[in-house]
């Protein structure tokens, strides 16, 4: 999927798609299926530069101004300790809300992914939980796997990905 057809999807999360059960925007990183909450998702963009921040944890790329709000810019890819690849045209950055479960308060961010996928309508029941990989593997931000059309999707919890520690660093380095 291009950029274009990217935009058009978010351009449709706007308009309020009608849907039984949940919807969750896919994308792919290294080959695999991962989803996110279509209603945290603002927009899709192709990658385009940052401005970095130092002292920032290398999968904080930088921070863009996206029609006058800062937004922090995480790379999917080293933030799950990915090998780390050339951005290419189909690269985008999916612009979320993100909740901090202690305060409440929100905050936009963008996820650097390797393309967009789709959009599932995916029934509450068909979602499993992760599988404990005991304390060898954080699965705490996996909200659990679904599988469809012969795919499985790895669901994310955003609030979780992007915690609490790591919104206070973004937002220390944004100001």
């Amino acid at each position: 999927m291009d950029v274009a057809q990217a935009q058009n999807i978010a351009h449709d999360i706007q308009q309020g798609m009608e849907s039984d059960g949940d919807q969750f925007l896919t994308f792919m990183l290294a080959g695999e299926e991962y989803g996110v909450d279509i209603l945290r998702v603002q927009e899709i963009k192709g990658w385009d530069s940052v401005t970095p921040i130092p002292n920032t944890p290398d999968y904080i790329r930088g921070v863009i101004n996206l029609r006058g709000t800062i937004v922090p810019i995480i790379d999917l890819r080293r933030r799950f300790g990915l090998e780390a690849v050339e951005y290419s045209p189909v690269t985008v950055v999916i612009v979320l809300r993100v909740e901090d479960p202690e305060t409440g308060n929100s905050r936009v961010m963008g996820l650097v992914v390797d393309a967009v996928s789709d959009v599932y309508n995916v029934p509450e029941d068909a979602i499993k939980p992760a599988p404990d990989f005991g304390s060898i593997v954080d699965v705490d931000f996996v909200k659990g796997l679904a599988a469809l059309d012969e795919v499985m999707v790895i669901v994310l919890d955003v609030d979780r990905l992007l915690n609490a520690n790591e919104l206070a660093t973004v937002s220390r380095a944004a100001q």
